[in-house]
């Protein structure tokens, strides 16, 4: 098959063998995120095929086959003791589609466990679809941290991640505002969430803040905009790490939680509902050929969400 393979130096457009061993998906459309943008920086050291945001057709015979789907990145080994207590998410023998130790969604197939893919409704489309994972992300908040719907709420960030957690948070939040740096993507944000270009003049403003920036100067802006015992919630993984001074934490009592992937029940449904659009943060389409200039795209401080389509 096709695929963009990363070599820990160059992503390269090149012929790979096809996947094995779990259930086979064509991948219908992929979706390039911040984090697939931090591992061809050095992030996680990963060699393979990059990717992990996606909506397929399963190509395996069974129960799915001929339906699109979207898939949980994190494949489990069903038998150690985070598996047992639910938290497969967090299994010590896990791979995790494109980040650890499995090929990604940058390839014309993939192949993960029947367990980890959702059956799309037909009427959510494919550029919708692709957004799935990044918003199970976002809901992930909601299982961690019990809303409240009197709280104002602030966001870290206005890239593709920022712009979901957003809309979600508003679900939930009356008073929401996201800090970011490019106007033109904030406008994407709607009616109903606030914004703003700096943290100055906002400390100590808000019960909850979430950091999705993607940059090292993230943490160190949420902790000054939380509020004395508010919480912050960590998204953003940046290669290198960020050396954040975490002393305002201790001082100001507040809570650190960290977040990464979520369920994707509430993501699908939001979509399905309506409850939460995304069109809006759809940008453009390229090739699998293309994926250089995919990730270059990617890179800009002004886009949203750039698709591949092997």
């Amino acid at each position: 098959m096709k695929a963009a393979y990363f070599d820990g130096r160059t992503l390269e457009y090149t012929d790979r063998p096809d996947p094995s061993g779990d259930t086979l998906v064509r991948v219908d459309l992929a979706g390039i995120c911040g984090t697939d943008l931090e591992i061809l920086d050095g992030y996680m050291k990963y060699r393979g095929i990059p990717g992990h945001e996606f909506v397929g057709t399963v190509a395996s015979p069974g129960r799915l086959e001929g339906r699109r789907v979207a898939g949980e990145i994190n494949a489990a080994c069903g038998r150690c003791q985070s598996c047992a207590a639910g938290m497969g998410r967090h299994c010590p023998e896990r791979t995790v589609l494109g980040i650890l130790g499995r090929d990604g969604a940058f390839a014309e197939y993939l192949s993960l466990p029947e367990r980890n893919l959702h059956p799309v409704p037909d009427h959510v489309g494919d550029r919708q679809a692709v957004f799935i994972e990044p918003l199970a992300a976002a809901y992930e908040i909601t299982e961690q941290v019990d809303l409240d719907p009197g709280w104002r709420a602030a966001v870290v960030g206005d890239g593709r991640l920022g712009q979901l957690v957003c809309r979600v948070l508003r679900l939930s939040c009356d008073d929401v505002t996201c800090i970011g740096r490019h106007p033109e993507k904030m406008a994407a944000l709607g009616p109903g969430i606030s914004t703003g270009t700096s943290a100055e003049g906002l400390a100590g403003a808000f019960d909850l803040v979430v950091e999705a920036s993607g940059s090292r100067d993230g943490l160190q802006d949420a902790l000054s905009l939380a509020r004395p015992r508010g919480r912050v919630v960590l998204k953003s993984t940046v290669s290198g790490g960020t050396g954040a001074d975490l002393t305002p934490a201790v001082i100001n009592e507040i809570t650190v939680t960290g977040s990464r992937c979520g369920v994707f029940r509430p993501a699908i449904e939001a979509l399905a509902s309506g409850a939460v659009d995304v069109d809006g943060l759809a940008g453009p389409e390229f090739a699998l050929s293309g994926v250089s200039a995919a990730v270059r795209r990617a890179g800009d401080p002004d886009a949203l969400k750039v698709f591949l389509r092997p």
